[in-house]
């Protein structure tokens, strides 16, 4: 650990050392070739093996510290802080060019917009185009979801080929929602300039390999977000709530869907970015962050360590057993009655033999319908009513009012790392 903590602080003063003197700094060249093995991304010349995350607000130089080398993002808002920081500690930036979505609204068919959207694009790949941390261009994310109208993928072979003409150092790509065989048509037909094509999947992961085997397809991919089996692909209560895995179990997935569904498929798979490296509410606020709202790593960030440096970190998340209420788990369909007392139980072990102290959190159910990972507006807890709330079991009231309620679990160990888990259930009268 000392050692990779040294490397990393040369790096950061080196890069920092080439990014502040004008002329020096430029462009670093990737491309993309053929290999016996398939397909491989060179830097520089020099293989490049992808160890990325999908970052939004995470730490930067987190990514670094625990042996990742890249990320992808969502927009170019803020591109030029997050470019810069990603450059002192070494790392590259897959930029995300904000293209426009029919499910916003976005008419396809209106020449004079899509004349002004493919404008707006060209300055923003002037302005980034040459800076070294940069990776790859793309172009839109999801843009398939819902959509209607294919010409979205003339769009995106035109801002393609715009950036080919300004940029001869970058990559070109667009991310597709699933595994839908009418947007790889689309693709293949539309947005022939693309050098390679990005899915993003979650459970759905495990059926990639596939899918591509079921394709006539002469390019390579990245899967540019995977991760925990995701809320629509689980079945919910009876009442229509999500049932959340808890972290340790998403950790299981992290490491089960590498290890069998993109490991084996490098040199077809030029490189993978796991969702998400921060933390977001979709749903809920644990589903998909492996960090958590104040900031604790979970056992997903252990795993991506342990890939991306063939070994684990020195010290562990807590790992969660089991969380009951009621004498219930979360597949169980509980239900309660208005303002009665139940007891929540969690059997959470550290694996470090760190102590761990506890948190409780009670929410409303989630009535969110965005799609597509579009944002959602944060639940406010609810009271309690329980003064102390450092322990494994709590006894509480449930509210009066009837309705759809998750009570959520939190374990933190002493080097801020962190396990949860949730129980979403019903008051009936």
């Amino acid at each position: 650990m000392i050692k990779r903590v040294v490397v990393l602080l040369f790096t950061v003063i080196l890069n920092g050392l080439l990014w502040s003197n004008p002329g020096v700094a430029q462009a670093i060249k990737v491309e993309i070739v053929r290999s016996d093995d398939g397909f491989q991304l060179l830097r520089a010349g020099e293989p490049y093996v992808i160890k990325g995350v999908g970052r939004e607000f995470g730490d930067i130089a987190a990514i670094a510290a625990h042996g990742g080398n890249s990320f992808r993002n969502w927009t170019s808002d803020n591109a030029a802080e997050i470019l810069d920081l990603a450059h002192e500690y070494g790392i590259t930036v897959a930029l995300c060019l904000p293209v426009q979505a029919e499910r916003w609204g976005f008419d396809y068919g209106d020449a004079a917009a899509v004349a002004g959207q493919l404008a707006a694009m060209r300055e923003e790949v002037l302005k980034y185009r040459d800076h070294p941390a940069l990776l790859a261009w793309i172009i839109g994310n999801e843009l398939n979801f819902d959509y209607r109208d294919s010409r979205v993928y003339d769009a995106v072979n035109e801002i393609s080929n715009m950036i080919h003409e300004l940029d001869p150092n970058h990559p070109t790509t667009t991310t597709v929602a699933g595994l839908g065989l009418n947007v790889v048509e689309d693709l293949q037909t539309r947005a022939t300039d693309l050098d390679f094509i990005s899915f993003q999947v979650y459970g759905e992961l495990a059926n990639l390999p596939g899918f591509l085997n079921s394709l006539d397809l002469d390019k390579p991919i990245m899967v540019t977000e995977w991760g925990p089996v995701g809320h629509w692909e689980i079945p919910p209560t009876s009442w229509g709530a999500a049932v959340e895995m808890n972290s340790s179990a998403k950790a299981d997935v992290y490491e089960s869907m590498y290890e069998e569904n993109i490991r084996p498929l490098l040199g077809r798979i030029i490189g993978s970015y796991a969702f998400l490296w921060g933390q977001k509410q979709e749903r809920t606020p644990t589903w998909y962050g492996m960090f958590t709202e104040t900031g604790e790593e979970t056992a997903t960030v252990d795993v991506m360590h342990r890939i991306w440096n063939g070994d684990w970190p020195g010290n562990r998340a807590p790992v969660v057993r089991s969380l009951s209420l009621n004498a219930q788990t979360a597949d169980q369909n509980v239900r309660l009655r208005p303002g009665r007392e139940y007891r929540a139980v969690a059997r959470v072990f550290d694996p470090d033999g760190d102590d761990l102290r506890y948190h409780w959190e009670l929410k409303p159910e989630s009535q969110a319908q965005q799609v597509g990972g579009d944002f959602e507006q944060s639940i406010d807890n609810l009271d309690l009513g329980i003064d102390d709330l450092n322990s494994r079991r709590i006894r509480f009231a449930v509210p009066e009012q009837p309705g759809a309620y998750r009570l959520f679990m939190y374990a933190y160990d002493e080097h801020n790392h962190a396990a949860h888990a949730n129980i979403p259930f019903l008051v009936i009268d």
